[in-house]
C-alpha cells in the first residue's frame, strides 16, 4: 500500500461516538460511493481501516465514523486534535457507484447508521440529476444520529428517516423493513418501489439481507453488471 499524510481540519461532534471527520491534504481521485483507508501508527504499527466518502471527488476528504468500544482505530481517531496527521491510502477501492445504475423514475436509498456515507458523496458530486425522484430512507437508533438531515432536505430529495430507540414527532418508528412491509415508506415518499424503481442498500448486513429478500419477492433482481437489475448493495461490516 502507499501512504500519504493528512491532517485533521475538523471534527464535527454530532452525538456521543458519532462524528464527521474534514480532512485536508491528499486529495485521492474516487468515485462517488468509493472508499479509502484511513490509518493511524499506534504501538509501532500502522493501522487502517476502510471508511467511505461523504465528500464530493476533487474537495476535502469528508467521512462519517462512529466509535467502536475496543476497536483497533476508531478510539484512537476520536482522540485527535485538530491539526494532527494521519495517514490515507492514495488508492481508493469499491464498486458501489452508479456507473451500472440505469436511469429509472425513482432512485430508493436505504441505509442505516453510518452506511448514508457514499450516498452523500454522490448528492455533493450531483449523480443524482438523472432520477426525476430520489428518496432518502435512513434508518439511525437516535435523532442526534441523522447526520445530514438538514442537507438532503435542503436539496430537495425526499428523506424519510426512521428512528429505532427514540419516539419522534412526525418520523417513523421502528426498523426500515418494517415499513417496507407496512407501506408506510412508499405512502411517504409518493412512488412505487417496484420493478420500474432502482435501489441502493448501504449499512446494516442485517437490514440488507432482510430488505433484499423482500424486494425480491416484489419481483426486483439484482443488478448484475452482465444482467441489469434494480438491487445494488454494499454491506457496511
Amino acid at each position: 500500500m502507499t501512504w500519504t499524510r493528512v491532517t485533521l481540519m475538523e471534527r464535527i461532534e454530532l452525538a456521543p461516538g458519532l462524528a464527521r471527520f474534514r480532512l485536508s491534504g491528499h486529495r485521492p481521485e474516487f468515485k462517488p460511493g468509493q472508499f479509502v483507508q484511513l490509518a493511524l501508527d499506534l504501538n509501532g504499527e500502522r493501522v487502517g481501516r476502510p471508511y467511505s466518502l461523504c465528500s464530493a471527488p476533487g474537495a476535502d476528504l469528508e467521512t462519517l465514523i462512529v466509535r467502536v468500544q475496543g476497536g483497533a482505530l476508531t478510539p484512537a481517531l476520536f482522540e485527535l486534535a485538530q491539526g494532527a496527521p494521519l495517514w490515507v491510502h492514495t488508492a481508493a477501492s469499491g464498486n458501489f457507484t452508479l456507473d451500472r445504475v440505469r436511469d429509472a423514475p425513482s432512485l430508493w436509498l436505504l441505509s442505516t447508521g453510518t452506511g448514508i456515507a457514499p450516498f452523500m458523496s454522490m448528492v455533493r458530486e450531483g449523480s443524482f440529476n438523472r432520477f426525476a425522484k430520489v428518496v432518502f430512507v435512513h434508518g439511525v437508533r437516535k435523532l442526534a444520529h441523522l447526520a445530514y438531515r438538514r442537507e438532503i432536505e435542503e436539496r430537495g430529495f425526499v428523506h424519510l428517516p426512521v428512528v429505532s430507540r427514540e419516539q419522534c414527532e412526525g418520523l417513523l418508528h421502528g426498523r426500515i423493513p418494517d415499513h417496507l412491509d407496512n407501506g408506510a415508506l412508499e405512502k411517504r415518499a409518493g412512488a412505487a418501489l417496484d420493478g420500474n424503481a432502482q435501489v441502493l442498500l448501504c449499512g446494516n448486513p442485517a437490514m440488507i439481507t432482510q430488505v433484499y429478500g423482500q424486494l425480491i419477492d416484489r419481483g426486483l433482481t439484482k443488478n448484475r453488471p452482465r444482467r441489469p437489475g434494480n438491487i445494488t448493495f454494499e454491506a457496511y461490516w
